[in-house]
């Protein structure tokens, strides 16, 4: 239960900073900006990555969740229990912020500023590229090591830096889903949930393309 608990903890972690981020910069007046909420979404996946890396692998994602098993490096039978817990630390994050700003409309959730095809095809790149680095540096099912935690916040930063203002840059279907329940508004959430599972899917692929054929295999030697 160690493992769930830590999924569990770590996107709550995730969810009320990046968030509350959001939510503080809106009732502050753009005391934190743009560029603060992005680094407060890199800065807090790097921290859980370093911080629990080694319990749970802080997926903290279930689309992370979803695209180890389909690299073959994670069990499909502790697939559904860390997307659960995944999704329990969200709406627990959700739940505190809605406590703490009443008053707030959307608590954080991520809605489209422009089409809905457009962003569903940056939801879709961008979880292809965080997927395509954390199946790069990660180690077995675990997004752990030296340099892991940096590679993986600073994508998350890079990508909610250039791409939050139209999108949201969610990559995440826990992160998107949560402040849409709390805050009862589900205008588009089908995207950030669609979208990143494309994505990640497509992320494996293309580790598969650029990688020699000896670490394809070795994605499926590590299944546990």
């Amino acid at each position: 239960m160690k493992i769930y608990f830590a999924e569990l903890l770590g996107t709550f972690v995730l969810v009320f900073a990046g968030t509350g981020a959001i939510i503080i910069n809106d009732v502050s007046g753009g005391s934190v900006s743009h560029v603060g909420i992005a680094l407060t979404f890199g800065l807090v996946v790097m921290t859980m990555i370093y911080t629990l890396g080694d319990v749970s692998g802080a997926h903290l994602n279930p689309a992370v969740s979803l695209g180890f098993w389909v690299a073959g490096r994670f069990p499909i039978r502790n697939v559904l229990p860390y997307i659960l817990s995944q999704c329990a630390g969200a709406l627990l994050a959700s739940t505190v912020l809605r406590l703490m700003f009443p008053q707030h409309q959307t608590l954080g959730a991520t809605l489209p500023s422009g089409s809905l095809a457009q962003s569903f095809v940056f939801e879709t790149i961008l979880t292809f590229f965080l997927m395509f680095v954390i199946i790069n540096v990660s180690v077995g099912a675990k997004e752990k090591g030296l340099m892991a935690g940096v590679a993986i916040g600073a994508m998350v930063g890079l990508e909610a830096m250039f791409a939050g203002s139209v999108s949201g840059a969610s990559m995440n279907p826990a992160r998107s889903l949560a402040p849409a329940v709390v805050s009862g508004n589900f205008r588009d959430l089908w995207i950030y949930i669609v979208a990143p599972l494309a994505g990640a899917y497509l992320g494996i692929l293309g580790c598969k393309c650029v990688q020699p054929k000896d670490c394809c295999t070795k994605l499926q030697e590590q299944r546990p």
